[in-house]
């Protein structure tokens, strides 16, 4: 009973003590405001194209509580920023987002400010494919005026995407001989095919691509060196029958900015998009297209890097991929069904399943490759290298195909699971062969299987297994081998021969190295 009392007792002396304080009394500010940082950075936008959602914190440090007369946009209505404070919009109208009034912030307390911007660069600089637009967020008026500056970026763009049909949701079809039959078939892939004045991408302005931008019967896309493609979410490129797509780039001086490289990655530019896989959908190679070809390109963040399909017995490849790097995608770096694909000097890395997987048999020619797999393995169901020779029907029962050669010269398969490349056949045709590659493959529960005889010349020969390749860092996709990896002076120079310069221009020698490029010796931080 005494403790109840003493309960009831504290309990209205809190409501009395409450009662007489008025509800908070809230000081004006006194320009002793803090922030967590004076300028916030808005990364780089396209025009028209909405910015991710920044945060300011604005700290009140005092021990009184205060009320901020006013928060405002320098431009005012005419600001390509908005705003939202601590949940709310502000004044309603042609200021909600611009302006708030008498913003409450309690003694060393603090509130969020959350900004985002759509910007048009036509409205800024008609001339200018990039501009810097700035404004200031500010805290009070008169004397005790503070302000944040804030900046963005703009970059003006080519924008290609497909037509509305009666809605903004509903987007036009591609519609194509999708089955081969010589009847065009409406497909489920929203998208529209390049007009002849489209058809050459250049590196004057970055390109930005909604839906799949296709390439007609006929007709080749051409992508010059130094071009750079943005797909949004869900995007692509599809080459359809006897289309061709060209992507011209050319070695760059520098490795960081990659000036001469094409670089094909999602239309988010900010830094934490910079890597993550999945961002858009895939270059397919549609069955029927012909004679594509890709040098000095970076293929990044999509879902499949690369869909080529059929074709495997034409007299020319279907694929001729050299001197490109494709990364983090989310499926598979390169994926070719039935075809045909000679590769040199090229990267794959970090694929959420086959960096490179040949499936439903076809004609494969790697030389002086690095195909490697260094995504997380617990997410992770195949090796870095995977080939078949089928494809299940509804019933589970195998239909399969001519695997008519895969062939892999001096290149370094390697990950952080293993084995690291599995030869998966159902039929009677399947041919291949290992020379001078670094292998990782340990398993006893295949070893004993007769496509893993590894003493047999007819499939193997002057492979190494097992030794740490020494990347620099592939959890980072820095992909060259230093000084001390087990792929150095391993290559047959009968193959060095057809591509005597690695990925990077250095010349091969006369004992090269296995992989996509010559070893190195790291610096040190």
């Amino acid at each position: 009973m005494k403790r109840l009392l003493t309960f009831l007792l504290c309990f209205g002396i809190l409501l009395f003590w409450s009662s007489c304080r008025n509800d908070f009394e809230f000081s004006p500010s006194t320009g002793n405001l803090e922030f967590a940082r004076d300028t916030v950075y808005l990364d780089t936008v396209f025009t028209d194209i909405g910015s991710s959602t920044y945060n300011l914190k604005v700290y009140n440090r005092s021990d009184d509580d205060i009320v901020i007369p006013s928060i405002q946009l320098e431009r005012g209505v005419n600001s390509f920023y908005r705003m939202n404070v601590d949940g709310t919009t502000g004044l309603q109208g042609t200021q909600e987002g611009k302006f708030f009034e008498n913003v409450e912030l309690l003694a060393n307390d603090s509130l969020f400010i959350f900004i985002e911007t759509t910007i048009d660069i036509e409205s800024l600089s008609a001339s200018d494919t990039q501009f810097l637009y700035t404004d200031r967020i500010l805290f009070d008026s008169g004397n005790e005026q503070q302000d944040v500056d804030l900046v963005t970026l703009v970059k003006d763009a080519v924008f290609i995407y497909p037509n509305f049909q009666g809605t903004s949701t509903n987007f036009e079809t591609l519609i194509f001989d999708a089955d081969g039959d010589g009847n065009p078939d409406e497909t489920n892939l929203p998208g529209r095919f390049l007009e002849p004045e489209e058809l050459t991408f250049t590196n004057e302005k970055p390109y930005v691509i909604y839906g799949y931008a296709a390439v007609n019967e006929g007709e080749t896309l051409t992508m010059e060196a130094g071009a750079r493609v943005h797909f949004h979410a869900d995007s692509g490129i599809l080459v359809t029958n006897n289309a061709s797509l060209n992507i011209n780039g050319e070695l760059s001086t520098d490795q960081v900015t990659l000036e001469n490289e094409v670089i094909l990655e999602s239309d988010r530019l900010e830094p934490l998009f910079e890597d993550v896989p999945g961002q858009w959908g895939t270059i397919y190679l549609f069955n029927g297209s012909i004679n594509n070809t890709v040098n000095y390109a970076t293929i990044k963040n999509a879902t499949i890097g690369i869909l080529s399909e059929g074709n495997q017995d034409e007299p020319t490849d279907k694929l001729t991929i050299t001197n490109s790097q494709i990364y983090n995608s989310s499926s598979f770096g390169i994926l070719g069904r039935a075809t045909s694909i000679t590769a040199e000097n090229v990267v794959i890395n970090n694929s959420g399943q086959s960096s490179f997987a040949g499936t439903l048999g076809g004609k494969y020619n790697f030389t002086h490759c690095t195909i490697a797999n260094y995504w997380n393995n617990s997410f992770r169901q195949f090796p870095a290298l995977l080939i078949n020779d089928f494809v299940l029907d509804e019933n589970g029962n195998p239909i399969t195909n001519d695997l008519v050669e895969a062939n892999f010269n001096n290149c370094i398969v390697y990950g952080n699971d293993n084995p690291e490349f599995i030869l998966d056949q159902q039929g009677n045709n399947f041919n291949y062969k290992f020379t001078n590659c670094l292998l990782r493959f340990e398993n006893d529960n295949l070893e004993d299987l007769p496509n893993y005889d590894f003493s047999n010349t007819t499939f193997y020969e002057g492979n190494i297994f097992n030794l740490d390749p020494d990347f620099e860092n592939p959890f980072e996709n820095l992909m060259r081998i230093g000084e001390d990896s087990g792929a150095n002076s391993i290559g047959n120079l009968m193959f060095a021969n057809q591509v005597p310069i690695d990925i990077l221009g250095i010349p091969r020698t006369v004992s090269p190295d296995a992989g996509a490029y010559e070893s190195v010796v790291f610096q040190e931080d």
